[in-house]
Order: C-alpha cells, then structure tokens, then sequence
C-alpha cells in the first residue's frame, strides 16, 4: 500500500537531512506507530505519505514514496486525497468551516460524494467518535480535545484506505482517547484501512500497534514488531520501562500482560514501606503552603454552556496541583478565570488582596503567569532574539535573570536567528515559559503542557515544574496526561460538568480512579506505586531481577 524507496529529505539550510535513506514497506490493513523523541522527524516521515513533503512545505526529496502505485513526487496532496486521510497536530488550524456538522461533510463535497450518502456518513461517524451533542456548536468553541475528535471525523467521512495521523489523542482525556483508540483499531481489523499513527503518549496505543517504525535522531528508520523494537527504542511507556527493569521476557505491551508477570515483583514490594511522596529539589523561598491564591464561586459561561460552576479554590505556595477531567469539563476555562485574561462571569479571584483580572496585562502576569495550549499563540516576532529582546523589555529590568538565561535553564542552545514558529513542540513551550517566568509570577498556570514531548523531554518538564515549586511557586496544570500527573503532581483536582468532583493528594485521587490510574498503578495494585521511578527507589535493580525466575511464566 505504501513503499518508501531509499528516502532521504533535506531542508533549506538545515544541517543536514531529516530522513536518511528510508526504505519501508506498509501493507494494506496494518497499523503502523511511528515512535521517536520529539522534534525527531516523525512528522516529516507522516507528511511524505500524501505529498504536503515536499510539494507545501519545501526541501528536497531523493529517492521515491509510493501510495497506491501513485507516485507523490508527480502526484500532489489534491491528487491523494481520495486515498489518504491526514490528522495534523494542531486541529484548529486545518478547519475550513464553522460548525461540527459541517466540517465533517466538507471533505465529502470535495470529492462529490452523493448527499444521501454524506448524510449517511456524517450521522455513522458523530456515533462513532462520540460527538453528537456538539453537531451544532461552533468550532472555535470546542475544547482542544473536542476538535481533535472533530478532526478525525472530518478525515473519517470520506472514507480514505490510509489513515495518517500526527498524535491523535494528545488533547483526549484517557476515555476519550480509548474510544477513538478502539474506532480506528475497528477501521483496520474490518474495513482493511492502513494507518500510521505517530503519538508520544504510547502507554495509550502500543497495545493496538501490529508494527513499529522507528526514527533515530540521526535520520535513520528501523521497524518490526512492536515487543522486539520496544526492547531498544529510546522512548518507551511506563510498562515497557517496568518491563525491561524486571527482565521480562517477552515484554508485555498491556496492563494486563504485565499483571501476568508481576506477582513475584508485587510480593518483593509489598513487604517494604510504600512510596513517600515527591521531595522538593530545593527549598522554598517562602513557607510552603502559605495560601496564594484564593478563588470563591467561580463561574463561567459561553452563551448558554456554562463551564465553570461556582468552583471554589485555594491554592498554596510550594504546591504543584493538577486539574484533570474529561473534554470540555471547564479545566481551560478555569484556568483563564484565574489568570484574569478570561472570562468570568461571577465569584471572586485574589492574589495577595488583588485580583489579577483588574490589573493591566503586564501587572496581572506578576502574580499569575499562564502558558496555553498552543503557545505559539503568544509568540508574534520573527526571530528568537526578537521575542526574547521583547520580553526583557516588557519584564523592565527588575527580573534576576534575562530570558535568554531561562530559556537556557529549560532548553539550551536555541539559535538567536530561529523563527519560533520553526521551534519544536517542546522547545516553543520551553521559550514561552521562560516568556511568563520573565514576569517572576506567584502562581504559574500550564494548559495542556505536555502536548508534542516526548518521555525524556516530560521528565525534563517535571524537573522544571519541581524547581519552580521548590522557590515557592504554586504551579498549576491542566492535562489529560496521567502519567506525567503521576510524577510531577503533589495534588490533584478533577472536573466534570464545570463542578471540582475530586480534590486531594495524587496517589489518593489516581490509584482510586479507574480513568485516571497510571500504568504502574495498574499493574502493581492494590500498592500504591505510581511511577517506575518509585519501583526503582524502593527495591534496587539487582533485587528485582532477584524475582526473575518466579515472574516469569
């Protein structure tokens, strides 16, 4: 179905190729994950299939990619799309109409396809994916997870063979994220439909993968199954990890896999004392625990949609607290009420006796810093030194640090000439954080922070998070991101419906919830481990490979 021939891709002016010598094979009926830390190439590898590499986005491509015997070096992306179905990363920015209904019968009036069977398709796939309710509501309303499932609808109606999406669930909530997960896994075991699939969160789908496509650093491509690869890749999943600390042999890609091996391991770990939570990296420059912020009766609404419900909140110093909940649950919209730059349409906010909303924008940033979840959105200069230069102003001088030497703290080596839209996932977030610590705010607000980075670079994430607590911040995250929750969070709130239905210590809130519960917690239960991390403090490694003989079957 799709034959990569001796690939190479090389852009103007990079140092050297992003893809080296690729040679690949798809069959019809496979699901293909593509795996790789982030800013690798992946989307690179995805963008080739249907020709946006290089017909939209420029380089050179050597060698030869083709799709249904079509070519796409002679064949352009309008020439594929009856074949090929594309889900880039940012969902809003491929939307071409107003509302739900409508965007997904859009690509079917591209290709001519009958009414009475765009009907059809329109009603079987609001079923599918679970977004009936929002037929009619406006795009630019959604959540970030409602238009990513809205995304995938508008490339499912047409009914494509190949199926080609870039981190799928990134903005789905763990349910949300299963149900598309098992729709998609549906198109390939009945309908024959081939996808390649590149997503960061892979506790969520290796399960599902019949094969693995790796892409190295240095350009280069390998694949097979996915026990074998995942024995060696550099990004893995919690339960990979678990796995290959234990010996395991074959490496379970399940939860409930690796419950088959676990007993010997559960049984070494349950006579020691369970995990302590997370230690501060330093120590706060003020008390930690001292009251923040307050926020009392919060509410929220769009039109006739209320998001926020009369939330009440306290939020302490020294404290990293996440905000989990399904899509569209008010976790953004809390967030932006908070910051003041939202709206809020009763209840109260103080920081220290102000509340930010009544500041200028530059005061209000003081007390309370937020990053969204698509951070390029604050980014609007032309080069690296620009936005940085800009920011230094804007903070007037008073700041311990320039934003070059925290964006140095958090990313280092980014060249001052870079456009930032040209920045990574990871490295956008990384400047714009610097951007909003510029500021030195009381409280620092992250929506969705982990979208687009890999294992290592959310390990980073946390260190960075755990820093910024340890001087006393109260760091505040909404994220549908259990794992990164497992390891970098002190508390957790969860929403639905607008209302605060859980509030309280990670491990409590996590290991109770069935949506929620990182890997680790499932596998070890009924212990209270949440992270492979902790497995590994608390029993060193030569006492867990102790067990191997009786763990493994």
């Amino acid at each position: 179905m799709i034959d990569f021939d001796h690939v190479t891709v090389t852009y103007a002016d990079a140092a050297g190729p992003v893809l080296v010598d690729v040679s690949l094979h798809v069959p019809e009926g496979e699901l293909v994950l593509v795996v790789g830390p982030t800013g690798v190439g992946k989307s690179t590898l995805l963008g080739t299939v249907n020709g946006l590499v290089p017909h939209f986005t420029g380089g050179t491509l050597a060698g030869r990619v083709t799709v249904d015997g079509r070519d796409t070096r002679t064949h352009p992306p309008r020439e594929l799309a009856d074949v090929v179905g594309v889900v880039g990363q940012d969902p809003l920015s491929g939307f071409v109409t107003d509302t739900v209904e409508e965007e997904l019968a859009y690509s079917m009036e591209q290709l001519a396809v009958p009414p009475d069977v765009m009907r059809k398709r329109v009603e079987e796939t609001l079923d599918l994916l679970g977004i009936a309710e929002l037929r009619d509501r406006p795009l630019h309303q959604l959540s970030g997870g409602q238009q990513q499932r809205v995304a995938i609808g508008s490339v499912l109606t047409a009914h494509p063979r190949i199926l080609v999406l870039d981190e799928p669930t990134s903005a789905l909530d763990p349910t949300a994220a299963e149900e598309v997960l098992a729709a998609i896994t549906r198109l390939v075991h009945d309908l024959g439909v081939t996808v390649l699939l590149a997503e960061h969160r892979l506790e969520r789908v290796v399960q599902y993968a019949d094969r693995i496509v790796e892409v190295r650093a240095d350009g280069t491509v390998s694949d097979g199954p996915p026990a074998s690869m995942l024995a060696t890749t550099t990004v893995a999943p919690p339960v990979i990890e678990l796995g290959r600390l234990a010996r395991w042999d074959p490496l379970p890609l399940s939860v409930r896999d690796a419950r088959r091996h676990a007993g010997a391991l559960q049984a070494r770990l349950s006579g020691r004392p369970s995990p302590l939570p997370r230690h501060r990296s330093a120590a706060p420059a003020r008390a930690e625990g001292s009251l923040v912020l307050s926020a009392r009766n919060v509410v929220v609404r769009y039109g006739p949609v209320v998001a926020v419900r009369g939330v009440d909140l306290d939020l302490a110093s020294g404290q990293v607290t996440a905000v989990m909940g399904r899509n569209g649950s008010g976790k953004s919209s809390l967030l932006w009420a908070l910051q003041g730059s939202g709206p809020r349409q009763a209840g109260t906010v103080t920081v220290n006796g102000t509340d930010p909303a009544s500041l200028p924008p530059a005061k209000a940033r003081q007390l309370v810093g937020l990053v969204p979840q698509t951070p390029a959105d604050l980014l609007y200069l032309d080069t690296l030194a620009q936005e940085l230069a800009q920011a230094d102003r804007e903070a007037g001088g008073d700041a311990t640090l320039t934003v070059r030497e925290l964006l140095d703290r958090l990313a280092l080596g980014i060249d001052d000439n870079i456009h930032p839209r040209d920045l990574s996932e990871g490295q956008r977030l990384a400047l714009v954080l610097a951007i909003q610590l510029s500021a030195a705010p009381l409280i620092l607000l992250l929506d969705e922070p982990t979208r687009g980075l890999d294992y290592h670079a959310k390990r980073s994430l946390a260190g960075i998070v755990d820093l910024l607590a340890g001087e006393g911040r109260s760091v505040v995250i909404a994220t549908h991101d259990v794992e990164f929750v497992a390891s970098a969070a002190d508390r957790v709130i969860v929403m639905a419906a607008g209302d605060v239905v859980a509030d309280g210590a990670t491990a409590d809130v996590l290991v109770a919830s069935p949506a929620y519960a990182p890997q680790v917690a499932k596998i070890l239960a009924p212990l209270r481990y949440l992270t492979v991390d902790q497995v590994t403090a608390t029993l060193p490694v030569d006492q867990v490979s102790a067990t191997l003989p009786e763990a493994v079957p």
